[in-house]
């Protein structure tokens, strides 16, 4: 056995590797477990975008907003919204420690090469699910573009990792503090106008211009009809205008959305890091911690995200009630985050449902493919079948459970025979640059090689 050292902390025990371009680690059930979950997640709150026009946040856009449709928007907007991404976040950067402490534990001298090679290959893989499976929300190449600079990182305390990523999630916050007080200025300059227009005066060009600001901003959250209707049609006229319309959204999407958000993504990985090396990922705290952060993290985050959730449906979804609302979407993501790690690391350590938890165990080591398969599929119903804006907002989450339930049981089948998901595979051979072992029996076989040798 191969001891691997986390520096200044905890300390793992894996099987010393077989083979250097597949080096074998022993699988962190808890790692794989909440990394299925958020996956599955992830398609939770992506399947407004999958399935219908600019409705992810505002179901007044399409969708619905009573019954079951309004139901199904309140249940992600306060338990979900923001989280299964940070969530993911989190076990990325975890996994960035992982595989460079084992690297260097194998006693290879080109960690930095894996490493660096591994996340230019997974900005590859951004490109083709944005660009080939025409899905604008992917993450992918976001998390290759970010991994580049948390390397430098890697060898930190868990106290500096976690001083320094809650200082880039402060200033996201801050970032995002400053668009909302933008937000809200322009609302305020436009209800001045839009007064003085009332009285019967003649307005300035400054007012002219704050009616017509106000307009172009809440277009950030009230979608114009014109608007829905080119994306409907583009959605549904063939793989080739869809195309046209995700190609633009994409490189919107993979430069300014990739700054402005890169330190959220950023902030979130460096706290994945130092919970890894405290060992919190790893169950190796008290139970104790799990729970305080299951309790502690729905009590601050329900609280704030109930107020919010009620704050919009009491006004109607405007622009306005969006706005303001966002003032504490930070506080109350990070918070429902927190919750949702602890409810699920609790569940690996009691043992509850060892079999359902396996099963997303199972989808988790195979994320990247499975990720690809969402978008696949999802592509297929709404662009290949014509089926955009076609579903309530409710009946989206039809297709979601669907693909829950096909994933659940095609991944433990699948590594029942195989070592790897096939992207996976791939990916390992393009980072190790040496092919694999693909098959469980050659893997133990090319074990068996190296203990004799």
């Amino acid at each position: 056995m191969a001891t691997i050292a986390v520096p200044g902390e905890s300390v793992l025990s894996a099987p010393a590797p077989a083979d250097r371009a597949a080096p074998a680690a022993q699988r962190i059930e808890a790692l794989d477990f909440v990394r299925g979950v958020a996956l599955c997640g992830i398609l939770l709150m992506n399947i407004t975008g999958f399935g219908l026009p600019d409705a992810y946040s505002n179901p007044a856009n399409a969708g619905g907003t009573s019954g079951a449709d309004l139901w199904a928007w309140i249940i992600t907007q306060m338990g979900f919204e923001g989280t299964q991404r940070a969530l993911f976040s989190m076990l990325f950067g975890a996994s960035a420690i992982l595989l460079t402490s084992r690297l260097d534990a194998s006693g290879r001298t080109d960690a930095a090469d894996i490493y660096f090679r591994r996340s230019l290959w997974l900005i590859v893989f951004g490109f083709v699910n944005a660009f080939i499976f025409l899905w604008y929300g992917d993450i992918l190449y976001a998390y290759g573009v970010v991994a580049l600079f948390i390397f430098a990182f890697r060898n930190m305390s868990a106290k500096w990792l976690l001083t320094i990523g809650a200082a880039a999630l402060l200033l996201g916050a801050a970032w995002s503090a400053y668009e909302n007080n933008e937000m809200l200025a322009k609302h305020d300059a436009y209800a001045a106008a839009k007064t003085a227009e009332g009285s019967g005066a003649t307005l300035t060009d400054a007012q002219n211009t704050a009616i017509a600001a106000w307009e172009q901003a809440r277009s950030e959250f009230k979608a114009s009809p014109e608007g829905l209707r080119l994306s409907v049609r583009n959605h549904t006229s063939g793989y080739v205008h869809a195309f046209m319309q995700f190609r633009s959204i994409n490189v919107y999407f993979q430069t300014w959305f990739m700054y402005r958000f890169f330190f959220d993504i950023f902030g979130m990985m460096l706290i994945g890091m130092g919970l890894f090396r405290l060992g919190v990922l790893t169950l190796q705290r008290p139970a104790r911690l799990y729970l305080a952060m299951l309790v502690a993290g729905y009590g601050i985050g329900l609280t704030v995200n109930y107020l919010e959730t009620r704050w919009i449906l009491e006004h109607r979804f405007s622009a306005l009630s969006f706005a303001q609302s966002n003032i504490s979407y930070d506080l109350g993501r990070l918070a429902m985050t927190i919750g949702h790690l602890g409810a699920l690391l609790l569940i690996v350590r009691w043992n509850v449902l060892p079999w359902i938890r396996r099963a997303f165990a199972a989808v988790g080591q195979m994320a990247v493919t499975n990720y690809f398969m969402q978008s696949v599929i999802c592509g297929i119903v709404f662009i290949g079948f014509r089926q955009f804006n076609q579903l309530a907002r409710h009946e989206l989450y039809y297709i979601v459970f669907a693909i829950w339930a096909l994933q659940l049981v095609i991944s433990p089948i699948w590594l029942r025979y195989f070592r790897f998901g096939p992207v996976e595979w791939l990916w390992r051979y393009l980072t190790y640059l040496k092919r694999p072992p693909f098959l469980r029996e050659q893997a133990l076989t090319a074990s068996a090689a190296a203990l004799v040798a």
